[in-house]
């Protein structure tokens, strides 16, 4: 053995110790009883970790690739109101006038733009109508304007007439806007169509 080296002579050592070993323990009386060491085992279970709650993330929502029509706008017909009708319009108005002071009376046709002269008034019609056919209440109207003018003197210059009324007067309704003179009133009595003329008859 003196010639092997060093480290080859450890090794032998080394595994004879280790063979020896395993001898010796095979070798001992079946009586005897072997020492193990003690395996240290926990008086408690090992906590067991929670696992953490599955948490599902929703679902993106899909966008449908179906398209939807436009919602279409119900269509609006425009509608005029209707015209109310006109009233129909005569050429001649029946005035009749009141003289206070002597409580005389007397009812005359004025047609349409021709002055009509009474005592010192001068009546002139600028329209006369009556109610329309939609209309509920009958109404004969008529638009007079009356200027007040004395008779001419012989020998002396007339007088500058002066106007004293203008406005609509109502056969309906006389109170409504009536002329207001000291000595004379009128109110309408109606309208009417102008008299047809007779003919000429030729002999």
């Amino acid at each position: 053995m003196g010639g092997l080296s060093g480290s080859a002579g450890a090794a032998l050592i080394a595994a004879a110790f280790v063979a020896g070993g395993a001898y010796a323990q095979s070798a001992a009386p079946a009586g005897s009883q072997s020492v193990s060491a003690p395996v240290a085992t926990p008086s408690d279970p090992a906590p067991v970790r929670a696992s953490a709650p599955v948490v599902q993330e929703a679902a993106a929502p899909t966008l449908s690739t179906a398209k939807v029509a436009p919602a279409t706008k119900p269509e609006v017909v425009e509608t005029k109101p209707a015209e109310p009708a006109k009233r129909p319009r005569s050429s001649v108005a029946i005035i009749q006038a009141l003289d206070k002071v002597t409580t005389e009376t007397m009812r005359f046709e004025a047609p349409v733009g021709q002055p009509i002269r009474y005592k010192t008034l001068i009546f002139t019609v600028r329209a006369c109508e009556t109610s329309a056919a939609d209309e509920i209440a009958p109404v004969t109207a008529a638009y007079v304007v009356v200027d007040t003018q004395p008779k001419a003197v012989s020998g002396r210059i007339a007088p500058a007439g002066r106007q004293i009324y203008k406005g609509w007067m109502y056969a309906n309704a006389p109170g409504v806007h009536p002329l207001e003179h000291p000595v004379y009133d009128a109110w309408l009595i109606a309208c009417k169509a102008s008299s047809p003329e007779a003919p000429v008859v030729k002999r």
